[in-house]
């Protein structure tokens, strides 16, 4: 598996059956006037699916996707961990103690505009041999709203922050929540960046107890996964604790009792 698409465009099944679809109902609306609201449902139901395949971060209707590890990583033994939303300059430097500590490498997926005020931790992230990754520029909730124009200045300026503090393009970019529209694959090419989801996530920004987050992460867990954390917008446990740091140690256990190698994905997917 290569990551990224080489600047080339090629619209997916889905939009290819998409753009047939809208030709199909505007030539039966031409042909026969009086069948128009079969034509306009028709449209209408399949905007509808454009719009449910963009909500769900596993959905390849709209383009290509990593979700998994190549065959060949996970022949290996390799799992990746991510980590979402930082650099965060009090957890994340504790969960790089923590990755140093167990010789486990990772994949962080930045805010742009977090990488502009914290350069200094994002060289730090690189120098230890972890990945930086484009995961946009502010992190809007508003995101999957956007148009190519919207797409290009978001994933633009990250590169960019992030170019500037590793000395390293991404390679590799994650939306928001994983929404996203029909109009962010062309811009991906453009960029030469692959689109990544996960395998499993623990729901961390949302759990504050660390027990049902490790739960999620380690069950069925095996080679080939990429598992979704959050180093930025952590929970907190009653004590105050961002859960991750307290997930993070008995994962890497779990990981290492499976004989498993956590690695970027850069190592994973060359």
């Amino acid at each position: 598996m290569k990551s990224g698409q080489g600047g080339r465009w090629t619209p997916s099944v889905g939009i290819k059956a998409s753009v047939g679809l809208h030709a199909a109902a505007a030539g039966l609306a031409l042909w026969r006037p009086e069948d128009w609201p079969w034509a306009l449902g028709a449209v209408a139901v399949n905007h509808i699916l454009l719009t449910a395949a963009g909500l769900w971060p596993h959905s390849r209707v709209l383009g290509p996707i990593i979700t998994r590890l190549p065959e060949e990583a996970a022949a290996r033994g390799q799992v990746a961990i991510t980590l979402d939303d930082g650099p965060d300059p009090e957890v994340t430097p504790q969960v790089l103690a923590i990755l140093e500590a167990y010789g486990a490498k990772a994949t962080f997926f930045c805010i742009g505009r977090k990488v502009r005020e914290h350069a200094v931790l994002c060289a730090e992230i690189a120098a230890r041999g972890h990945a930086l990754e484009n995961h946009s520029y502010s992190h809007s909730h508003t995101f999957s709203l956007c148009g190519q124009r919207g797409f290009e200045r978001e994933l633009r300026l990250a590169q960019e922050a992030l170019t500037a503090a590793s000395g390293t393009p991404p390679r590799f970019f994650r939306a928001p929540a994983g929404l996203r529209n029909p109009l962010l694959d062309p811009v991906l090419a453009r960029l030469d960046l692959s689109l990544v989801s996960w395998t499993r996530r623990g729901f961390d920004t949302r759990r504050r107890r660390p027990q049902s987050v490790l739960a999620s992460l380690t069950r069925q867990l095996r080679a080939g996964d990429i598992l979704l954390l959050h180093d930025g917008n952590a929970a907190r446990t009653d004590g105050g604790c961002a859960v991750i740091l307290e997930v993070l140690p008995p994962l890497l256990d779990a990981i290492r009792e499976r004989r498993l190698e956590p690695v970027t994905l850069r190592t994973a997917c060359p």
